[in-house]
């Protein structure tokens, strides 16, 4: 587990990224993209990207990925990528007024074989580490439902707008062309312990480490997801969770 360090290597995630949601879970990605076998965008001139590499027969190879984009590096290209999604301006002027730095997790993603607990917590003990090199307050990012039909999900999205919202001071909308209400259901209509079960594991890991969601969900027709807004204050991660991930206690 380690960050890239070249240009090399920032192919190698975007080769895997690829690999991924366009292979994979059929995103329509840009001409660029198609051209090359990349998942590229103007994000990734500006980030870091953490990197999970497998040592096998033909050399190493990356099977993990994570996108980390600070909000000193954002403000060089026009903002994070979540804003082409979602307002965020109530987070950001809160952690500005509060001097909390910000960072933004996405591009999240992990070969097939290779899609356990190991590799998870290889990417989690990387962001811990970086929390703490760069004195991150809050850390934000999507999480996804797969399909942009409503209906399926409609339990799971109405019990996180039940349970899970952040305070206004670091809620975020979703912007109006694709806005999805997520209040889809009543309270009491639906089994609540089935809806929890039925959310997407790295919804699930994010929520387990205390995050919470804005106030509606975002359509993304072209990667066909169903977007939920995640917002993580650092310091009220569960003791736990820091102590193991932090990278600062393994050899990485």
């Amino acid at each position: 587990m380690r960050l890239a360090r070249s240009a090399a290597d920032v192919h190698a995630a975007q080769r895997l990224r690829f690999d991924i949601f366009h292979d994979e879970m059929g995103a329509v990605l840009s001409d660029q993209a198609m051209s090359e076998r990349l998942d590229v965008d103007a994000y990734d001139a500006v980030a870091d990207h953490l990197l999970v590499e497998h040592e096998g027969e033909n050399g190493r190879e990356v099977v993990g990925t994570y996108r980390l984009l600070r909000e000193a590096a954002s403000e060089a290209n026009g903002g994070f990528y979540s804003e082409t999604e979602f307002d965020i301006s109530p987070l950001l002027d809160h952690a500005r007024q509060s001097g909390r730095p910000l960072l933004e997790l996405g591009r999240s993603c992990v070969a097939p074989q290779f899609r356990d607990s190991r590799t998870i917590q290889l990417l989690w003990r990387g962001i811990a580490d970086y929390l703490k090199a760069h004195g991150i307050g809050y850390m934000f990012g999507c999480a996804s439902f797969h399909g942009i039909d409503p209906a399926e999900h409609a339990a799971a999205l109405s019990y996180l707008n039940h349970n899970l919202l952040a305070p206004p001071h670091l809620r975020a909308r979703a912007l109006a062309d694709s806005a999805l209400d997520m209040n889809l259901l009543p309270i009491g209509s639906y089994d609540v312990g089935r809806a929890a079960r039925a959310l997407p594991p790295l919804m699930k890991g994010y929520l387990r480490a205390g995050a919470m969601i804005g106030e509606d969900a975002w359509i993304d027709q072209a990667f066909g997801t169903i977007d939920v807004f995640v917002v993580m204050p650092v310091d009220a991660i569960a003791a736990r969770y820091t102590d193991r991930f932090s990278a600062l206690r393994i050899a990485a």
